[in-house]
């Protein structure tokens, strides 16, 4: 299992001081990829070419960039620049995000995602492969035609700039099984942001599914999967949990609406249907207090690694055994070196 750092996106305190000297560390302790990511306020590329020009063989990611904040042809421009100037390090992490920030953040329409996330992909390819993209679908069209609201001057272009690769790998942010499916369909890896031992039969089946297709890109060989796996090591488990409480509560409870809250599901199909119910009725009446607390410290253990150090390495091995290939993790410089001792 291979050991990527996590950025992330910023709050509202701005940029971390510290992101240089971990990339330093995780670099040096053959981290194999860097993360960062996009909600509604700094964007995941911005920082993925600043920080990332400090660096000199670690893989970087967006986990993940927001279909609904850039046309196909934008985003494609981007990953070409990016890889060129990192000597083709790109990772293009994709998602379409949620209802409340696709409509309520860029102004744009979040209904059939899959059918969206389709095309999206098919143009980027075809950007990568330096054709002249010529692409009618539901959701793009490029060019626009007339009797689609253009002025009949457009003509199919391809990119001045030849990439320096023609497949820079993307991955699907996905959390529901369809989504999952797509990703093994026509994707070069998946990004859950939440992910169990426990629900590893249930996600392997999904990805059967998505590589079983007609035209699938890849196999379960070939194909990787990238999960945020939170680790603190210390001798005591509920104060460990304590510290990952709030952002479990705020996902569970506040990132989405109460009857379209797709972290939500993942949890209740973990088992933990009625604390997500408890979790979300006191996080939207604006309860965060109880919403924390609301939060099982079971829970936390399964989708985290928490504890003393000999409970970390025997719940690490559960880990080892399911569809994840890297394992996403954050932290200090001190707290990286450790997480790599302990995974090996």
């Amino acid at each position: 299992m291979r050991l990527g750092l996590v950025i992330g996106y910023w709050n509202s305190g701005g940029p971390p001081a510290d992101v240089p000297e971990q990339l330093r560390t995780a670099e040096s302790l053959g981290f194999d990829s860097a993360w960062t990511a996009e909600a509604y306020g700094s964007d995941a590329f911005t920082p993925l070419a600043w920080w990332g020009a400090a660096t000199e063989r670690i893989r970087l990611g967006t986990g993940v960039t927001q279909l609904s904040a850039r046309t196909p042809a934008s985003t494609a421009m981007t990953a070409i620049t990016l890889d060129h100037l990192s000597g083709g390090r790109l990772i293009l992490g994709l998602g379409v995000s949620g209802p409340q920030v696709v409509e309520g953040w860029y102004g744009r329409p979040y209904g059939k995602p899959l059918a969206r996330t389709r095309e999206y992909v098919e143009i980027l390819r075809r950007v990568f492969r330096r054709e002249e993209v010529d692409f009618q679908g539901e959701h793009y069209q490029m060019p626009l035609l007339e009797d689609r609201g253009g002025t009949g001057l457009g003509k199919p272009l391809k990119s001045i700039v030849k990439p320096l690769r023609d497949d820079i790998p993307i991955h699907l942010g996905a959390e529901g099984p369809k989504n999952v499916a797509l990703a093994a369909e026509i994707a070069d890896g998946w990004l859950p942001i939440f992910f169990s031992p426990k629900s590893d039969g249930y996600y392997r089946a999904a990805l059967a599914e998505g590589f079983g297709r007609p035209g699938a890109r890849r196999t379960p060989d070939d194909f990787e999967v990238s999960c945020v796996v939170p680790a603190i090591v210390g001798d005591d488990v509920e104060a460990c949990a304590d510290l990952l409480r709030p952002m479990y509560a705020l996902y569970i409870g506040g990132m989405g609406a109460r009857d379209a809250n797709f972290h939500f599901d993942v949890f209740s199909r973990l088992g933990y249907d009625e604390a997500c119910h408890k979790i979300q009725d006191a996080y939207l009446d604006g309860r965060k207090g109880d919403a924390i607390a609301a939060v099982p410290t079971a829970l936390v253990e399964d989708v985290a690694l928490i504890g003393p150090k000999e409970k970390v390495l025997d719940d690490l091995e559960a880990w080892r055994a399911t569809v994840i290939t890297t394992m996403l993790v954050s932290g200090p410089p001190a707290l990286l070196e450790d997480i790599a001792a302990l995974v090996g």
